[in-house]
């Protein structure tokens, strides 16, 4: 029985001392190394206490980072950046040629006036005006209303006569270019005017039929500042040289005519001839030679198809026929232009009918005021 008792004792004293054991061992795997020995100690490298070792590599000197210029973007508010748009618009040169004319020749008030005459221009005697158009009854109305008024006026026939007479000769007031000519029509011969730097106080006034708010735009786009329309009436030539020059002028009362037929209104074409009956005459004597036949012109083309030709020819007569007073033959000649683009109906054949009867009718009238 005491060998019983003897064997648990012993079976429970040698589970304490196991568990003793296993606990130490435990312990002692947990606790740090064995402490360096003295002698040890000094072959190694002292750490000041205050000091921290770092595990980043070490850096001697801090590298400067410059900042970035600031880089201004168009656009309202940030983040638009708006859109970058070119120097021009319709085309590079006409919104150059705008304002540089705009900027270089200063333009006066007109103050209010009575009707002007032919004598009402010699008060700008000595003044040099350069006329591109190619209608030599155009030109003749231009030459005959300022005869005798002291204005030199050099005429050229198209664009490219007009800058080679530029290249020679830059003393000029004024250019009155017609928008529509051959070879070198007034649009390009204008923007090549502007672009020449000494051509900077010339004034460039467009002279033309087209009266539309987009053909006037493209007028100031290509440098042309002013605007005279066909057929030239003559206070808005007055007005415009007054503008731009610093002479003084007089006041003349205009006096009229009083007669009239059916298709000829003779009181405006003495108007636009300053009253001179004798330059009337002549111009109404050039125009029979010249457009007697404009009916067998304007068929042809009709017939043809060549509806850019007719459109030209009619923009042509409407300025002449308005610039001697034959009001209905213009306006037939413009109610037909206008027709042109009407290809499916071809409604301008019967307005042509209409031109060729009033055509006959306005010669014979013009044949017995003469």
């Amino acid at each position: 029985m005491f060998n019983e008792y003897q064997l648990e004792i012993i079976v429970i004293v040698a589970s304490v001392v196991g568990i003793l054991v296993f606990y130490f061992i435990l312990k002692r795997s947990s606790t740090p190394k064995t402490p360096i020995d003295k002698s040890e100690k000094n072959d190694i490298p002292q750490v000041a206490p205050q000091e921290k070792v770092k595990v980043v590599p070490e850096i001697k000197e801090e590298a400067k980072v410059e900042p970035l210029p600031e880089i201004s973007l168009p656009g309202k508010e940030e983040g638009d950046f708006g859109v970058i748009t070119p120097a021009y618009e319709e085309k590079p040169e006409d919104v150059t040629s705008r304002r540089k004319s705009d900027k270089t020749i200063p333009k006066r008030s007109v103050p209010e006036h009575g009707k002007i005459t032919k004598q009402n221009f010699s008060e700008f005697a000595g003044e040099r005006i350069l006329v591109a158009e190619d209608n030599p009854i155009n030109q003749k109305v231009l030459l005959g209303l300022l005869a005798g008024s002291g204005i030199e006026i050099v005429l050229a026939n198209d664009g490219q006569e007009a800058l080679d007479i530029l290249e020679n000769d830059t003393n000029f007031l004024m250019i009155l270019m017609d928008a529509h000519m051959p070879r070198v029509d007034g649009f390009q011969a204008t923007r090549s005017i502007r672009a020449n730097p000494k051509f900077d106080h010339i004034l460039v006034v467009a002279l033309s039929g087209d009266v539309a708010s987009d053909d006037i735009q493209k007028m100031k786009n290509a440098g042309m500042s002013e605007q005279l329309e066909k057929p030239l009436r003559m206070e808005a030539l007055y007005e415009i040289i007054y503008a731009y020059t610093g002479k003084e002028t007089h006041e003349d009362e205009f006096v009229e005519a009083t007669v009239m037929t059916k298709n000829l209104d003779v009181n405006k074409g003495l108007e636009t001839c300053g009253g001179d009956g004798d330059f009337y005459r002549e111009i109404l004597s050039e125009f029979i030679t010249d457009y007697a036949d404009s009916s067998l012109k304007l068929g042809e083309f009709l017939r043809s198809n060549n509806l850019q030709a007719a459109d030209a020819y009619l923009l042509d007569i409407i300025g002449v026929t308005e610039n001697i007073g034959a009001h209905p033959l213009a306006k037939i000649a413009s109610n037909m232009k206008l027709a042109l683009s009407d290809t499916h109906e071809q409604s301008y054949f019967s307005l042509f009918d209409q031109y060729k009867a009033h055509l006959d009718s306005l010669m014979q009238d013009i044949r017995e005021y003469l």
